[in-house]
């Protein structure tokens, strides 16, 4: 499949991933989250301003990164499909305010899913009744921990979802001595953070050429994820965070329709059949093959395939949509 075009000028930007150009606006905004300001990037679709209210989306992505990578991907395919689409910088990523810098925080992360959802509600081009949350690999459990918080979020859609229990995370990040040796260090980070105000700021992904992984050279390629506005820091303070959070608890509390697309290929498939075991409801799955983790990030087809499933299950699944 051909690689996407995209040409932006002026606000606008051209997208033809779906075979035909369709003008997609986009338009810069803020809004507040538990008092600091966010900075995000509203996609609009060709039809937002003779259409009156539309479906909209809160879109985010990977952990460790900006809008600008693959949430702003997904936003313009569901733009292209006819949603509002929103992507923006969590607290202290980005454009956003909020210190100390570059936390990966899941429950400030959730907090600010559900900030985004209440100011689309605010909008008066989109309709309240019809918003989705479209949640990228770490950010999804994100979404689904926003979800089981608000009742604005009406529909979910999790694209190769990060899902790990607390077990799988021990095991991932050395055992039990592991998970202890994290602790120390965030500790050790927040003291000299209170003490000194210094931030114990480390890469997200190491800038080495060599990987093992397919498709990882997303975030050492400035075709792909390493862009100018990504500054790839990471906070020593935020595994005292993301350790306490367990990223399958929301299952159980899950109310909104669900659909989970993934890949065995992917990260950590047996975590989001687990996941999806624990709904109180029927969840929709799409398992494509061979695709990988990074695949589904920027590759056209995964993309394609994805945008295309997310935007039938909001159709289907959100009133108005």
């Amino acid at each position: 499949m051909p690689r996407a075009l995209s040409m932006q000028h002026r606000g606008v930007e051209m997208e033809s991933s779906t075979g035909t150009q369709r003008a997609v606006r986009t338009e810069r905004v803020t809004f507040t989250s538990s008092g600091t300001n966010l900075v995000g990037k509203l996609f609009l679709p060709p039809t937002a301003k003779t259409s009156g209210r539309l479906p909209a989306l809160v879109v985010t992505g990977a952990w460790g990164t900006v809008k600008e990578q693959m949430s702003a991907g997904y936003a313009r395919e569901m733009a292209a499909r006819g949603y509002i689409a929103l992507t923006f910088d969590f607290r202290s990523w980005g454009e956003s305010d909020g210190r100390p810098r570059s936390m990966e925080d899941p429950f400030a992360k959730a907090e600010d899913i559900v900030a985004a959802a209440q100011y689309l509600g605010t909008r008066p081009d989109v309709d309240a009744r019809a918003i989705g949350g479209l949640g990228i690999c770490a950010s999804s459990a994100y979404m689904a921990t926003a979800a089981t918080r608000t009742d604005l979020i009406s529909s979910l859609a999790l694209v190769a979802p990060a899902l790990p229990s607390r077990s799988t995370v021990a095991e991932h990040t050395g055992g039990g001595e592991g998970v202890a040796a994290l602790r120390k260090a965030a500790g050790e980070a927040e003291d000299e953070y209170r003490r000194s105000g210094k931030e114990a700021l480390g890469p997200v992904v190491e800038q080495t050429p060599e990987n093992s992984v397919p498709g990882a050279d997303y975030y050492t390629n400035p075709d792909r994820g390493m862009i100018p506005e990504w500054d790839n820091t990471f906070n020593a303070m935020s595994w005292g965070k993301w350790l306490e959070y367990d990223a399958q608890a929301s299952a159980d509390h899950l109310t909104q329709p669900l659909l989970l697309v993934h890949s065995d290929a992917a990260a950590s498939p047996e975590s989001v059949r687990e996941f999806a075991t624990k709904v109180p409801r029927e969840v929709e799955q799409l398992w494509l093959d061979g695709v990988t983790q990074f695949d589904f990030y920027d590759r056209p087809g995964p993309m394609k395939t994805a945008s295309d499933a997310a935007a039938r299950h909001f159709a289907g699944t959100m009133k108005g949509a």
